[in-house]
C-alpha cells in the first residue's frame, strides 16, 4: 500500500487591531494577544499585522511594534506584517527593524511588503515626505531592503546591524496584477487582499503561476490569499455577525470612523442608494456561514487559484464571537487537510 499525501493547506491570520467606538488602543491591542495565543494553540501557520494610518477604528500603524509584541507573548507562530508598505519607509530601517525581531525571534518573523499608501493622500504625503515617492519605485525599493537583509557584498557601505545577512522571509502583498507580475519575476511567495479587493483576484493568481520563476527562495510558485471568514453555528448567525463587517466598509465609503460596531438584524435601512453595490463588491469573495458553508466556500476558493494558504480576516464585534469563529476555522482546514490525504493501492 502506498500513501500520497498532498501538501497541507495552511491557515493564517491577518490582525488590523480593530478598536470599537470609544476604546482605547491598549484594549483592542490586549484582545490581539488573546487572539494569537488561541490561534497559536489550534495550528495557525501565521499571524500578521497590517500597516494602516490615520484611520479611526484600527490601531495597526506601528507594525513592527506589534509584531514584536505579539512575538513576545506566543511562543512557536510565525508573525510578521500583512504587510509593510514599503514606500512609506527607508527600506535600511526596515532592515533594522526586521533584522531586530530576528535577532529577539529567530525563525519566526515574516516580511510582508506592500506598495499602497496604508492611508489617503494627505496621510501619504506626512509619510513620506518626498513626493515624488508613487509607488512605481516599489521593485527599486526593494531590491534595496533585500541588500541590507541578504549577506554582505564586497565594498558594501551601508549595512543594517541587525538585519545583515538575516535573510528574514519576504512575501509580495497586492491587490493587483503589478505585485502578482513582481513576485513571479523574482520567485518570491505572493499573497492577494481578496478581503478587499476580490475582483482581480484569479487574473493575478493567473498572472503569478504562469510567469513564476524558481529562485533560491521557492522553487515553485506560493500564493497565499487572504479573506474575509466568519464561522458560526448556523449560516443566519454567520451573516449576522458578518454585518459588524459590513458596516465598517460602508462607514470607509463615506469617510468616517470605521470602529467595530454591534451586529444587526438586518442591514436593509442603513443603505444609501448605491451603497448596498459598492460595499458587496468589496466583500464579494467572504466566506460567511454554518461549518459546512465555510467549508464549501474555502474547497471552492483554494481549487480556483491554486493557493497554498488562506491568511483569514474575521472581524465582529464581540471577541468571543472573533475566537469561536477562528477555531471552527481551523477544525473546517483540519478536515480539508484529512480529505487532501489519499490512500492508493
Amino acid at each position: 500500500m502506498k500513501k500520497n499525501v498532498q501538501n497541507d493547506l495552511a491557515v493564517s491570520v491577518l490582525d488590523l487591531v480593530s478598536m470599537r467606538p470609544g476604546e482605547p488602543a491598549g484594549s483592542a491591542i490586549a484582545r490581539s494577544v488573546d487572539l494569537a495565543q488561541h490561534v497559536e494553540s489550534w495550528g495557525y501557520q501565521r499571524y500578521w499585522l497590517a500597516e494602516h494610518h490615520s484611520i479611526a477604528g484600527v490601531a495597526s500603524s506601528a507594525t513592527s511594534v506589534l509584531i514584536g509584541h505579539i512575538a513576545g507573548a506566543t511562543k512557536t507562530i510565525r508573525v510578521g506584517s500583512g504587510g509593510v508598505m514599503l514606500p512609506n519607509h527607508a527600506p535600511l530601517v526596515i532592515a533594522e527593524q526586521f533584522g531586530t525581531l530576528e535577532a529577539m525571534y529567530p525563525g519566526r518573523i515574516d516580511l510582508g511588503l506592500g506598495r499602497a499608501p496604508g492611508g489617503d493622500f494627505q496621510t501619504m504625503r506626512a509619510l513620506r515626505r518626498d513626493l515624488t515617492q508613487t509607488g512605481d519605485d516599489f521593485p527599486d525599493l526593494l531590491e534595496e531592503l533585500r541588500i541590507y537583509l541578504g549577506p554582505e557584498r564586497p565594498g558594501q557601505v551601508v549595512k543594517a546591524i541587525p538585519g545583515q545577512g538575516s535573510n528574514v522571509p519576504i512575501t509580495l502583498l497586492g491587490s493587483s496584477g503589478f505585485s502578482a507580475q513582481l513576485a513571479a519575476m523574482l520567485g518570491l511567495p505572493f499573497a492577494f487582499a481578496a478581503h478587499f479587493a476580490p475582483e482581480h483576484l484569479h487574473a493575478a493568481a493567473r498572472l503569478y503561476r504562469e510567469n513564476f520563476r524558481p529562485s533560491e527562495t521557492l522553487r515553485d510558485p506560493y500564493l497565499m490569499v487572504g479573506v474575509a471568514v466568519i464561522a458560526a453555528a448556523t449560516d443566519a448567525a454567520a451573516e449576522r455577525l458578518f454585518t459588524t463587517a459590513q458596516q465598517r466598509f460602508l462607514r470607509l465609503i463615506r469617510n468616517q470612523p470605521v470602529e467595530l460596531l454591534p451586529p444587526v438584524d438586518s442591514m436593509d435601512g442603513l443603505w444609501h442608494p448605491g451603497e448596498r453595490a459598492a460595499v458587496e463588491q468589496r466583500l464579494h469573495a467572504a466566506i460567511v456561514g454554518s461549518n459546512a458553508t465555510v467549508q464549501q466556500g474555502l474547497e471552492k476558493l483554494v481549487s480556483s487559484i491554486g493557493a497554498k494558504e488562506v491568511i483569514v480576516v474575521t472581524d465582529t464585534y464581540d471577541h468571543a464571537d472573533r475566537l469561536q469563529s477562528y477555531e471552527r476555522v481551523a477544525g473546517i482546514v483540519a478536515k480539508l487537510n484529512a480529505a487532501r490525504t489519499t490512500v492508493q493501492v
